[in-house]
């Protein structure tokens, strides 16, 4: 019986390959970065090819590095960056233009327009999702309209779409030699054109934002034999696909009715188990898809998505040159014992959840000559705490289920300074997991359990458990002043990006 489950891993910023055991500990891993492209303000773009080539690279990699074989593979799963939007030609393999990121906004005249008719949460209770740039629906169509030929091929069915685990299914398992057109129900209910309800392509999206049925994938459930994988990593089935961020959830064995999780990575994401009824979002959050196992009712979740956390971390190094490592910023911070007054509303490309404002954009407000670099980086860690807060407020008020616990994940969990203001913000208890892997483990445990590598639930279950513990210990009327602090700043950062700019 072959040994081990491999996971791929394509965030925004790398690609991975992890291989991990029965008890959901790391055996290989490789990494690799790939380019960030910003040809224009909000413009955000990838190179598909590029991350296809990556992937390769890393699986073969951790596979040296462990002195595997594919035969010792019971299962791949994906995980993958959610929203990038890509379209690519059938016959050739080739895209026909750079991914269009999730943090991309060149679309957002597109939300301005159909938001006209009906208000941004027109299409809410069918999609679960607003008018938003973020979603795969209005970047494919813009896509449609500005690449030359693009939409007479598409209704050809010469072009395919997909984002990024379409994309690796289809070349893992054949490309242009009979590859997998796939996706799985996670990220098809972040394209703004699957509904909750049938979790099928929806006919009335399509005709209104334009899209030909063609070029759609087929929708799956995410645990289930797919196909396998081609040479050079040849007979290994894929076996499970989940948006990172579900996968996380999943990984977080966050499977009970109210059980939540936070990603702190280039943005935060956070989402709450509702169980297997859509919860509709009166806060500003979105409905989403949290997975579906083969031949099981789906299970549905509230998520809040926000687009700017470790990425600010990453501005403050590589724009500003403050610090030189990223982990430098948590000592920066530390040299003062609070904010000194100053709030960083880190809306460089607009607010996602709860406030949904395309037109925000960035702002430290609150400076004095009293203030220094240690300020200015505490303000940059305490902006993630400070809309994780507003996020999982938006939960409570939607599910009626207050939050307990927050089982946080993500490379910003190494940092104990935001920890513990998050959890001082919260007032709840902040649980950092043995296995930090857990975007990735969440696709090995999808791929595993599809091939019976694992059994059930329970056997997941019972390989969680807890690395550290953060507790609140902030003054009621500390949090309360400083929470209302950021309300104002944020408030402030509304709408200053006008249709003349």
């Amino acid at each position: 019986m072959s040994r081990y489950v491999g996971a791929i891993d394509q965030g925004t910023t790398s690609s991975r390959f992890i291989v991990f055991d029965r008890e959901g500990s790391v055996i290989a891993l490789a990494q690799a970065e790939h380019a960030q492209i910003y040809p224009a303000p909000g413009h955000v773009e990838h190179d598909a090819t590029e991350i296809w080539t990556k992937t390769q690279s890393v699986m073969r990699e951790a596979l040296e590095k462990g002195g595997l074989q594919p035969s010792d593979l019971a299962a791949v799963g994906i995980t993958n960056q959610r929203e990038t939007t890509l379209i690519w030609d059938r016959k050739t393999g080739k895209p026909l233009h750079n991914a269009l990121v999730w943090q991309d906004t060149r679309n957002d005249r597109l939300v301005a327009e159909f938001a006209r008719d009906g208000g941004r949460d027109r299409f809410r209770d069918l999609t679960g999702l607003p008018l938003a740039s973020y979603f795969s629906g209005l970047k494919l169509r813009w896509l449609l309209d500005h690449v030359a030929g693009a939409r007479a091929k598409a209704e050809a069915g010469d072009v395919l779409f997909g984002n990024i685990d379409t994309w690796l299914v289809w070349n893992l398992t054949g490309g242009t030699e009979g590859g997998l057109h796939v996706t799985d129900v996670t990220n098809a209910s972040r394209t703004q054109l699957m509904s909750l309800k049938t979790l099928e392509w929806d006919e009335g999206m399509l005709r209104t934002f334009g899209i030909p049925k063609a070029m759609l994938p087929k929708i799956v459930s995410s645990s289930e034999v797919y196909g396998e994988t081609r040479a050079p990593f040849a007979g290994v089935p894929i076996a499970g696909i989940l948006g990172d961020q579900q996968a996380a959830l999943f990984g977080q064995t966050c499977f009970a009715p109210g059980e939540a999780k936070n990603t702190y990575g280039t943005g935060c994401f956070a989402l709450m188990n509702t169980g297997e009824e859509p919860v509709p979002s009166k806060a500003g959050l979105v409905t989403t898809l949290a997975y579906r196992l083969d031949g099981q009712r789906p299970a549905y979740a509230l998520e809040g998505s926000i687009a700017i956390t470790g990425a600010l971390v990453q501005w403050l190094r590589d724009n500003l040159h403050m610090i030189k490592d990223s982990a430098e910023v948590e000592t920066l911070a530390t040299t003062v014992e609070d904010n000194g007054g100053v709030y960083f509303v880190p809306a460089f490309s607009g607010l996602y959840a709860p406030h949904w404002n395309e037109g925000a954009r960035g702002l430290i407000i609150g400076l004095t000559r009293y203030v220094n670099r240690g300020h200015i980086a505490r303000s940059v860690l305490e902006a993630t705490a400070f809309q994780t807060h507003e996020v999982l407020d938006a939960m409570a008020k939607d599910s009626g289920i207050p939050v307990k616990e927050l089982r946080a994940d993500g490379g910003m969990v190494a940092n104990n300074t935001l920890m513990q203001f998050q959890a001082d913000m919260l007032d709840v208890p902040v649980v950092r997991p043995k296995v930090a892997e857990t975007t990735a483990l969440g696709a090995a445990y999808a791929a595993g359990l599809a091939v019976g590598y694992w059994k059930g639930l329970d056997d997941l279950k019972r390989n969680w458990g807890v690395d550290k513990r953060w507790t609140p210990k902030m003054d009621a009327g500390r949090r309360e002043t400083i929470a209302a602090a950021w309300s104002r700043a944020v408030q402030r950062s509304f709408d200053w990006k006008t249709d003349e700019d």
